[in-house]
C-alpha cells in the first residue's frame, strides 16, 4: 500500500516529490530483449548518482514496444533492483482504462508510489470523455497519478480540463510535456496550489526553484551530465541558500551540454512528437558514460556510425566524459 491516503495524496506529493525524478533508457541485448542484469547495474548507478526518483516503463524505456508479459517482468526487475532505496513510478500509455488499472494494481503490489498516465491516445478526444476516463481510473486505484500533458497523446490537455482533473483526489501532478514555458507558468498560477506542475527540462530548474517548482519530472539530463553532474548539486545548494546569482553562474556552465542534448534528443522529439528515433543517440551517450544501453528494439533504426562518432567526440570536447 502507498504511504498516503487518497485524501492526503496531494499533500504527500508536495512534501516528498522533489529534485530529479529521472526517466532512464533501458539496456537491450543483441537479441533485442531487455538485458535485465545490466538494467540492475544501471539502477545501482542511478542510486549512487543521487537521483531522487525513477519514472520507468514508458516511451524512453522502450516499454511501448514490448508485450504485456515483458512489461510486467520489467517492473518486477526494477522493483527488485531498487530494493526500496529509491522511489519508483511507472508510466501508463494504454488507451484501455481497464488495462491501465490492471497495470497500476500490479505495480502497487511491487511497491511503486504512483503512475505517470497519458490520456487515451485513441478514441477519446472531448474534455468530458477524457475526464470520465481519468475519473474511472482514479476511482479504482489508490496510486497517485501524474498527468502527462503532451502532443504525443494526440490531444494536449486544455486548461479547463486540467482544472477539473487536478481536483481528482489522487491526481497530484502534471508533466508539462507540451514544452511551452508560458503554459507551465500559467498552469502553476491557475491550478490549485497543492498540485505539482513540472517542466521536463533541467535547463529551467533553477528558475523553477524561484517560481514555485520543485521537481524535474520524467527526463534524463542529470544522468547525461556525467563528470559535470557536480555542477547541478552546486547550483541547487546555492539556490537553497538564496544565492541566486551565484547559482545562475554555476548553472550557465552547463549550457553547452544542454544545447548538445537539445540537438541529439529534444528537438527530434519536438519535431516528430515521438521518442522512438530520438533514443538512438541517447543510447550512445549512455554507453560513453559507462552505463548500459545496448541496441534499439526493432523496427526502430540504430544511429548511424557517423552520428555515433559525432556524439562521442562532442562529449569529450564538452568534458562530460
Amino acid at each position: 500500500m502507498p504511504d498516503y491516503s487518497r485524501k492526503d495524496a496531494k499533500a504527500w506529493a508536495t512534501e516528498t516529490i522533489k529534485g530529479f525524478y529521472m526517466c532512464p533508457i533501458s539496456p537491450v541485448g543483441n537479441d533485442f530483449q531487455f538485458d535485465y542484469p545490466k538494467l540492475r547495474e544501471n539502477i545501482d548507478k542511478f542510486i549512487d548518482m543521487g537521483v531522487e526518483g525513477l519514472v520507468v516503463g514508458g516511451f524512453i524505456a522502450e516499454c511501448w514496444n514490448v508485450t504485456l508479459g515483458e512489461w510486467l517482468k520489467y517492473h518486477q526487475v526494477v522493483a527488485e533492483a531498487a530494493r526500496g532505496k529509491i522511489p519508483l513510478w511507472t508510466i501508463i500509455l494504454d488507451p484501455s482504462v481497464h488495462q491501465a488499472i490492471e497495470k497500476m494494481n500490479y505495480v502497487e503490489k511491487l511497491g511503486f508510489e504512483g503512475a505517470e498516465v497519458i490520456n487515451p491516445v485513441v478514441q477519446l478526444r472531448t474534455d468530458d470523455e477524457i475526464f470520465d476516463w481519468f475519473k474511472y481510473l482514479t476511482d479504482r486505484t489508490d496510486l497517485a497519478v501524474c498527468l502527462y500533458r503532451t502532443p504525443v497523446s494526440g490531444k494536449v490537455l486544455g486548461f479547463d480540463l486540467m482544472r477539473r482533473l487536478a481536483d481528482l483526489d489522487t491526481v497530484v501532478a502534471v508533466k508539462q510535456g507540451h514544452l511551452i514555458r508560458a503554459e507551465t507558468l500559467k498552469l502553476r498560477h491557475d491550478l490549485r496550489k497543492d498540485f505539482i506542475v513540472s517542466d521536463p527540462l533541467e535547463s529551467v530548474f533553477l528558475e523553477d526553484l524561484r517560481l514555485g517548482g520543485q521537481v524535474v519530472w520524467g527526463e534524463l539530463s542529470y544522468i547525461l551530465y556525467g563528470k559535470l553532474r557536480p555542477l547541478v548539486k552546486q547550483y541547487r545548494a546555492l539556490a537553497a541558500e538564496g544565492k541566486w546569482e551565484e547559482a545562475r553562474a554555476v548553472s550557465d556552465k552547463l549550457n553547452p551540454v544542454r544545447d548538445f542534448y537539445g540537438d541529439v534528443f529534444l528537438w527530434t522529439v519536438v519535431q516528430t512528437a515521438t521518442y522512438a528515433s530520438a533514443l538512438a543517440g541517447i543510447k550512445v551517450w549512455f554507453e560513453e558514460l559507462g552505463l548500459n544501453a545496448g541496441r534499439i528494439m526493432p523496427p526502430v533504426r540504430e544511429a548511424s556510425d557517423a552520428f555515433k562518432d559525432k556524439i562521442r567526440s562532442k562529449l569529450r570536447e564538452l568534458g562530460v566524459v
